[in-house]
């Protein structure tokens, strides 16, 4: 196995020491486990150095077993016999622990396996807890892990601040390139001079660095166990795909959710899957992309957008993880789609993560850029332009939150 040890992985070997004479809420998924599998809930309950009092538990649950956008309750865990206080219920107010649930409360330990994009929640839940934290002058101590898409490559569309919501609190690129402790590094210091700024969250923040990680690998390269963070993302590749394809999100065409590849295939009943890989083929060439291949196929969605209807649609095949970038594959997928079938091809007009007031599309890009030039029918090298010009400036501005070399 890889030398890589994660914050979790370093605790253990402290046999918590750490957390030694403290009440220790732990936020957590099935993510969180050690290199053994062994779940951090269990370790830390079974350890004579940690007073674990409380469970935490995000979007999907502390046991992962709910859909995007379910509401969690609050209940007894059965394994551990603790109570887990829901930080996602049907209100923007119910994201962030209350007073009463951090009373009993010294230190509040986050361990979730990130997938370095913007508008994967846990960040955003992270951001709240230390905003409790804060508040009540609690210690919150992250353990971190790896980014599996690198911490390297950055891609990206700027946020606005009329966009910011749930799935997108900070101004980041959407492939941010950040370990999850690097951006609690950055909520502890703040955000000046993109897009919008945001100040610092002053809490006493403890980060539990890796050992052995470099910047360059993905997740095969750690030896680390994959456990999926959330029902929609079984695999190292559809947390590849996912900064780029959560868009269609955003759409009426399926993101593949309630199939066994979800942001790897796309479709709707409407779509000829022949006709639309070529099309994007076509989108694509423009583009100058590489680094992914489209197979036609076939599926049917049973939850979700269009469940238990047959979709004709793409499988997104990346044969160059280094050369592929989503988020362009994916600006090439929805105009093509937008080309081909206008009298069919739409806006997700449900509210999204809380917010009535803008579409999901726009809350996902970052701004309306995306849905007025597919509307207006207008060339998208303009967003090109604008996604290089904010790259260049993440990739200056997020030094200063690094841990790793």
């Amino acid at each position: 196995m890889s030398g890589v040890r994660s914050g979790l992985d370093i605790l253990v070997d402290s046999n918590f020491k750490q957390l030694a004479g403290t009440r220790v809420g732990l936020i957590c998924n099935p993510s969180a486990v050690d290199r053994n599998l062994e779940h951090a809930a269990d370790l830390m309950a079974a350890s004579e150095n940690c007073n674990l009092v409380k469970l935490f538990a995000p979007e999907h649950g502390i046991r992962g077993a709910l859909q995007d956008m379910e509401q969690v309750k609050t209940f007894e865990d059965p394994k551990t016999h603790l109570p887990v206080i829901s930080l996602y219920g049907n209100s923007l107010k119910s994201l962030t622990p209350t007073n009463e649930s951090l009373d009993d409360v010294d230190c509040l330990v986050f361990d979730i396996q990130d997938i370095g994009a913007r508008y994967y929640t846990y960040a955003q839940t992270l951001a709240f807890c230390m905003l409790a934290a804060s508040r009540l002058n609690k210690k919150v101590v992250v353990l971190d892990r790896p980014n599996p898409i690198d911490g390297v490559t950055i891609e990206g569309t700027p946020l606005t601040d009329t966009c910011r919501s749930f799935c997108g609190l900070y101004p980041v690129a959407n492939r941010h390139g950040l370990t999850i402790g690097e951006i609690a590094n950055m909520f502890q210091r703040g955000v000046d001079g993109l897009t919008f700024s945001v100040g610092t969250i002053p809490c006493d923040l403890e980060i539990i660095k890796m050992e052995g990680w470099k910047r360059e690998m993905n997740f095969l390269d750690t030896g680390l166990p994959w456990v999926l963070p959330s029902p929609n993302m079984p695999t190292l590749e559809a947390a590849l795909t996912y900064p780029g394809t959560c868009f269609f999100e955003g759409t009426n065409i399926s993101e593949g959710r309630g199939t066994t590849r979800p942001f790897t295939f796309f479709g709707a009943p409407y779509i000829d899957g022949h006709d639309w890989r070529e099309q994007i083929l076509q989108e694509s060439a423009e583009l100058g992309l590489a680094g992914a291949a489209l197979r036609p196929i076939s599926f049917i969605p049973h939850l979700s957008k269009w469940s238990d209807k047959t979709c004709g649609g793409v499988e997104l095949h990346v044969n160059d993880p280094v050369a592929f970038k989503p988020i362009r594959w994916t600006l090439a997928m929805i105009c093509a789609a937008a080309k081909l079938y206008p009298e069919n091809f739409g806006w997700r007009q449900q509210t999204y993560e809380f917010v009535k007031e803008h579409p999901a599309i726009d809350l996902l890009y970052g701004s309306n850029n995306l849905r007025r030039s597919v509307e207006t029918k207008k060339s998208v090298q303009p967003l090109l332009e604008e996604m290089k010009e904010f790259e260049n400036h993440w990739a200056k501005a997020r030094k200063e939150y690094l841990l790793y070399s």
